[in-house]
Order: C-alpha cells, then sequence, then structure tokens
C-alpha cells in the first residue's frame, strides 16, 4: 500500500513539474515574451490611470479648500478651474483688469 501511494504521489509530482516546464518554455518563446511585455504595459497603463485620477481628485479637494478659504477672508467668490472654463462664466480679454 506504500508504495502505492508513493507511486501516485511521484506521477501528480511528475505532471506538475511537466506542466510547469511546458509552460515557463512557452514563455520564453518570442510570442511568450511579448505577451509578458503587453501584459506588463498594460498593468502600467491601469496604474498610472488610477494615479492621474488620485491626484486630479486631490486637486479639486484642494481647489476648493482654497476657494472657500480665500471666500471667507475676502467675501470674492474665487471661481473654480471647472467654473472658469465653463461657457456660463464671463469672458475677459487676456491681461484686463478685475
Amino acid at each position: 500500500m506504500r508504495r502505492l501511494f508513493w507511486l501516485g504521489i511521484g506521477a501528480a509530482a511528475g505532471a506538475y513539474v511537466t506542466k510547469r516546464i511546458g509552460e515557463t518554455r512557452q514563455q520564453l518563446t518570442p510570442q511568450g515574451i511579448g505577451a509578458n511585455i503587453a501584459d506588463g504595459l498594460r498593468e502600467l497603463g491601469a496604474g498610472l490611470g488610477a494615479f492621474g485620477a488620485e491626484v486630479r481628485a486631490g486637486m479639486q479637494d484642494r481647489e476648493q479648500e482654497l476657494s472657500e478659504l480665500v471666500e471667507k477672508r475676502t467675501g470674492a467668490h474665487v471661481p473654480t478651474y471647472g467654473e472658469a472654463l465653463s461657457e456660463d462664466a464671463p469672458r475677459r480679454a487676456p491681461g484686463a483688469g478685475s
């Protein structure tokens, strides 16, 4: 019975090792290397996109805080960047005074 057990363990280990060698061999082909690089670039792009979204959200929060602080101290409404770019905002000539 013990021999049968060890035979089963050996067969399972052999199958696992054979599968891993096949996967490694596939990864070392030019197509496999290209796929690995493409996956890495996709992950990098997703990470950069998430980072950019976090930075934009932080910028908007900070802009809101600063606008509220200026409005509280001076009483003057300071439009946010989005408000300044909207079509409802009055247009001024560059260099024109307040």
